[in-house]
């Protein structure tokens, strides 16, 4: 019998799932949004949770209900563009399980809306320090503990505007650019290492972020209109593309991005 009729059979008794029993996942940006539908998730498919996020009042009231069902889960308030937190967050996955089993990169920000000839420098560092910057911080103080997992995966959040254009996002869609290739640079260096790292890119969700897109005369129903399936996505539905490559039925894939747009890319 060969290996892969050997896999065939295993199928029938254990067929892939999205559990991830046992295993420790980091995720910044947790207290809102596609980050707190992750927190839930990833708690709920029997991860131990590290959880990040500016918002150390939001972060306690998230890790207080999931620990009412049982679930280990650490907290640590602060941005992912201040240097000295990502070596902080690490040390406390070091000190309480000496491993990291997945890194979600989720943390990101676009604040303002507006032509590129009027975006503030402070906006555009902005957006940069948190959205590509904080991510690469949280993966270089990780890369140890991910080491130390032997089948570890990084999963970052990125955007359909790190590949597509639209006005008036130069900054974010700039900082979801350079999230598209540290992810695959990351893929081709960390893979002899037993990491992998895949991005998600979400088209628009329905979040704090995009409410006033979402609600504006024009803007609402001009970005409804160049996606086929005409809505924003609920974060719940992000959440199981992010879980699929964070856990082991992904084992095969390293250096991607798979897109959550409703069919955005296709248009």
């Amino acid at each position: 019998m060969t290996e892969s009729e050997s896999d065939d059979r295993a199928l029938l008794d254990s067929p892939p799932d999205l559990r991830l029993d046992g295993r420790v996942a980091w995720v910044t940006g947790a207290s809102r949004g596609l980050g707190r539908s992750l927190a839930y998730a990833l708690a709920g498919a029997g991860a131990n949770v590290v959880l990040t996020a500016r918002s150390e009042a939001r972060l306690a009231d998230l890790a207080g209900q999931l620990r009412q069902r049982g679930c280990e889960v650490e907290i640590v308030a602060g941005s992912v563009a201040e240097p000295a937190f990502a070596e902080r967050a690490a040390d406390t996955i070091r000190e309480r399980w000496g491993r990291l089993d997945a890194l979600v990169n989720n943390a990101g920000i676009s604040p303002s809306f507006a032509p590129a000839e009027r975006v503030q420098d402070a906006d555009w560092r902005a957006v940069l320090e948190t959205n590509l910057f904080g991510a690469f911080a949280c993966c270089r103080a990780a890369v140890p503990l991910l080491e130390a997992s032997g089948a570890a995966s990084v999963v970052n959040v990125s955007s359909v505007h790190g590949s597509r254009a639209h006005e008036r996002l130069v900054s974010y869609a700039a900082s979801k650019g350079g999230l598209e290739m540290l992810t695959r640079t990351l893929a081709v260096e960390w893979a002899p290492r037993g990491i992998r790292v895949n991005a998600v890119a979400p088209g628009y969700l329905e979040t704090d972020m995009t409410t006033g897109l979402l609600d504006h005369p024009r803007w609402g129903e001009a970005l409804r209109a160049r996606i086929p399936l005409s809505r924003f996505a609920r974060t719940a539905e992000v959440v199981p593309a992010v879980m699929f490559l964070a856990g082991p039925a992904s084992s095969y894939i390293t250096g991607t991005t798979l897109f959550v747009d409703g069919g955005w890319s296709a248009t």
